[in-house]
């Protein structure tokens, strides 16, 4: 017997029993499903976050305090590090350290309630940060006002650009140039309104905030130090080697002779990109393996069907053998049966984990104005096929092995 006729018996064993059969593998489409769909949204956020860090430029590179971070976790202890503070700018800004430096700004971090009025906003990002640098990096155009400039950070000025959003909560369809906004009980005049941007690497720019550092320093937050500084090299040819003038001369004014012992990290665009890979992985590694909990419930359930079918077909079984099926046609019919099911359950289950990702990232879109854009999870329609026919395989060679060692006289006369 071929495999062909194999084939051709296994699905009319299956065809007498088609809600069995599709009951059956429910278990198998539900965890082929989410697979394919942990798999696309991973890709999909990995492809959107590549992309909104390339926005920043290859020639840009990020100095954050404390070591440097492997994990959600360790970004969030970075905030509380104080190793980076003025002299360390004020070093870094020395052409003489740091020779192929072209700018540099320092970024601070602030947590806070913004109203003017009797209008509150309490969706806004406070970053202290130059404007112009900013409004570059993140590709922002003012829709009217201007930017603040480094001499007004060396002022200490109290002066803010504010997202669109910003603008509509606070001041309706009234101007907003030269009002004065309260930020934790400072008053800061707006000088500038950003045009309508969206979604930018990790934040909406439309509900941000823009203050000068040194001003975000001295009124809002009490601290002496900066949450990382942002540097740009003259040519993405040099960035290698701004890298290596910046640790070097930030090791000397820390004392540090072991890079262990590093009271920072220095990244650039591909590192970040390969930081935030890493993240998004192993999220999507961890979401699979929970996944997987589903799919063994469902090999369970197919090997239990499978045996109450032997069970029902055992005069199938001997009448067949009583005609020259050997017991490895037997044991094969009953094994394509299983990897048949599960086959089924899992194109059934990477055909619905496209169709839901799509309908989910549509939803996102609309919900979050970011700009989801589905991946086509090739690997992970791939491990989809092979992991079904591996649970059809795993789970169905006992009850195949108990279909072939019937005896054939025994299993006819069974009623």
């Amino acid at each position: 017997m071929n495999t062909l006729d194999l084939i051709r018996m296994s699905l009319k064993g299956l065809a007498v029993h088609r809600s069995r059969s599709a009951l059956t593998i429910l278990g198998i489409v539900i965890g082929i499903t989410a697979v394919v769909m942990v798999t696309a949204v991973g890709q999909s956020a990995q492809k959107l976050i590549d992309g909104e860090l390339a926005g920043l430029g290859a020639e840009t590179v990020v100095i954050r305090p404390g070591k440097e971070p492997h994990g959600p976790s360790d970004f969030a202890s970075t905030l509380l590090n104080d190793s980076l503070k003025k002299r360390e700018l004020d070093a870094l800004s020395n052409k003489g350290n740091v020779p192929d430096l072209r700018y540099i700004t320092p970024e601070v971090i602030v947590n806070g309630e913004v109203s003017y009025g009797g209008n509150k906003f309490r969706k806004g990002f406070i970053i202290g940060s130059l404007g112009e640098f900013m409004a570059e990096s993140m590709k922002l155009e003012l829709a009217e006002g201007e930017s603040f400039t480094e001499s007004d950070d060396k002022s200490r000025a109290q002066v803010v650009l504010i997202g669109s959003k910003v603008k509509e909560d606070l001041f309706g369809n009234n101007g907003a140039l030269g009002e004065k906004i309260d930020i934790n009980g400072k008053k800061f005049r707006v000088v500038g309104v950003f045009e309508p941007r969206g979604q930018v690497v990790f934040f909406n720019v439309d509900y941000v905030l823009i203050i000068p550092p040194s001003s975000a320093l001295a009124y809002l937050t009490g601290t002496n130090y900066y949450n990382e500084i942002i540097a740009r090299a003259d040519i993405p040819e040099h960035v290698d080697r701004m890298v290596e003038d910046i640790t070097s001369t930030l090791r000397n004014l820390h004392d540090i002779e072991n890079p262990a012992d590093d009271d920072f990290s220095v990244q650039t665009q591909k590192g970040l990109v390969s930081q935030v890979s890493n993240i998004v992985g192993a999220f999507t590694v961890f979401l699979s393996l929970v996944v997987a909990i589903s799919l063994l419930v469902g090999g369970v359930g197919i090997m239990n069907i499978m045996l109450v079918s032997v069970t029902e077909r055992t005069k199938e079984i001997g009448l067949r053998k009583a005609l020259g099926a050997t017991n490895k046609n037997i044991l094969l019919q009953f094994l394509f049966e299983a990897i048949i099911l599960t086959l089924a359950g899992g194109i059934a289950g990477i055909i619905l984990g496209i169709l839901f990702t799509l309908a989910g990232l549509t939803a996102a879109r609309f919900a979050t104005d970011i700009d989801f854009t589905f991946a086509l999870p090739i690997n992970g329609l791939i491990l989809g096929v092979v992991v079904s026919v591996a649970i059809g395989l795993v789970f169905g060679i006992f009850p195949a092995r108990q279909a072939s060692k019937k005896s054939p006289i025994e299993a006819l006369r069974s009623e």
